[in-house]
């Protein structure tokens, strides 16, 4: 069979497999197995359990059960709250300051958890209420609270960061670096949007509280445990004391300090709740990551990588075509799938491609996150849209929808700058660790 139709075959054939509500990494070894058996024989899957656990012994693979634990202990606290009090006491006076703020929150929040739903939680727990309680509409309530937890998997530590490093053999910390400016961008965006639908709908004046500055200065020691972790994470990532892998225990030992010392997070339950959280998302994402690890020997044994990559290669069309046809590409399947199992699948087929086309793969990386951002808003899957659901069940996910659809377009718009600007995403790596090539 001719490997570009066999191709679509094994992709019609592994989306109705995910479709009918198997877990993704069995998905994907039920589909390897069954196509090396018809094309390779028998034999062949003596091959699978080396493949499996082959892409499981790496050292950078460490770095996700730390960072997934420093998520953990984080959002097991009052953290979120307290970083939403001290933001909100700051900027009540903006208008749409109670918006701001919580952005902000989330901003922050991601920058220690790397969680998307988690972010979601934490912060949306006291902020959509209180929105509500002040007169903003439910919709940028919801909508700005969804969207600001999707930064979880862009602003560093990134789990999907760490999984693309792994899937592409990038370097992890230039990963890291190259999500700051482009997060600090749809931060921003996503500000600017909230403070202009805050004005057009005229509730400023029932969003405002008034602080004193006491009130204000009071509540800064809340936020300065934050700012040591964040401060002590990149530290010993980039000045030379440790490698991503061994961050990521720093940070996880930071964050489970804060809890225990200043959460009182003390009791040997709530301990074990943490730790076991954290296995069970840690096994998980390590499942996936060896499941596609196999899936993607059976694309290259069956010569459809190679083959799709070639045909791609021998397109006569414009780069930013070619760039355009991806992203779409990656939207769609972000709808669907999960972010981290659309970078396992698609990275390996799809950075071939990119380099050859003169795309540079950290900037790539950046633009590829931003696509997974949008499905964590977007139906019929949109993860973020029911945890705000779960949150305030009395709002209808249409309501939640529409309140999303302006921030999608605002990360269509951060895309779009970094295709005209790619230094946005690889200026700060290679000014931190000098030129990648």
């Amino acid at each position: 069979m001719d490997p570009l139709l066999l191709g679509s075959v094994v992709g019609l054939i592994t989306i109705l497999i995910l479709f009918s509500g198997i877990s993704v990494a069995m998905g994907l070894l039920l589909v390897s197995a069954v196509f090396l058996v018809i094309f390779d024989g028998m034999r062949s899957l003596e091959l699978m359990p080396e493949i499996f656990f082959g892409k499981l012994d790496s050292f950078a693979l460490l770095s996700i059960p730390m960072f997934i634990i420093m998520g953990a202990s984080i959002a097991s606290t009052r953290a979120g709250a307290d970083l939403y009090e001290a933001l909100e006491r700051w900027l009540t006076r903006v208008p749409g300051g109670l918006v701001v703020s919580n952005l902000g929150a989330c901003a922050l929040f991601s920058a220690m958890s790397g969680s998307s739903p988690a972010t979601c939680a934490a912060i949306g727990k006291m902020g959509i209420p209180e929105m509500r309680k002040r007169g903003y509409p439910e919709e940028i309530a919801t909508g700005s609270i969804a969207a600001g937890g999707t930064l979880g998997i862009l602003i560093p530590p990134s789990i999907t960061m760490i999984v693309y490093g792994i899937a592409t053999e990038t370097s992890i910390g230039r990963l890291f670096l190259a999500g700051v400016i482009p997060g600090l961008l749809l931060v921003s965006l996503f500000m600017t949007w909230s403070i202009y639908a805050t004005w057009r709908s005229g509730e400023r004046s029932a969003a405002q509280v008034s602080y004193s500055w006491s009130d204000r200065v009071e509540i800064l020691p809340r936020v300065l445990p934050f700012i040591a972790i964040i401060v002590g994470v990149l530290y010993a990532m980039y000045g030379g004391v440790a490698t991503p892998s061994e961050t990521a225990a720093v940070g996880a030992l930071l964050c489970l300090l804060v809890a225990m010392v200043i959460y009182r997070l003390l009791s040997p339950r709530s301990l074990w709740a943490v730790l076991r959280d954290s296995t069970k998302e840690s096994v998980m994402i390590l499942f996936i990551i060896a499941a596609a690890g196999v899936f993607s020997y059976m694309l290259s044994s069956l010569f459809i990588t190679q083959s799709i990559a070639a045909w791609i290669g021998d397109l006569e069309v414009n780069r930013w075509v070619l760039m355009a046809a991806i992203n779409f590409f990656l939207i769609v399947a972000g709808f669907f799938l999960p972010p981290v199992a659309v970078i396992l699948m698609a990275a390996p087929i799809l950075l071939p491609v990119i380099v050859s086309a003169g795309f540079d793969p950290i900037w790539f990386a950046v633009v590829l996150t931003i696509n997974m951002e949008i499905g964590l808003i977007s139906p019929p899957v949109g993860l973020n849209l029911y945890v705000i659901n779960g949150i305030a069940p009395d709002i209808s996910l249409k309501k939640i929808l529409a309140g999303s659809l302006p921030f999608v377009l605002c990360m269509l718009v951060a895309i779009l700058l970094l295709c005209l600007f790619p230094g946005l995403a690889t200026w700060l790596p290679n000014l931190v660790m000098g030129p990648a090539y």
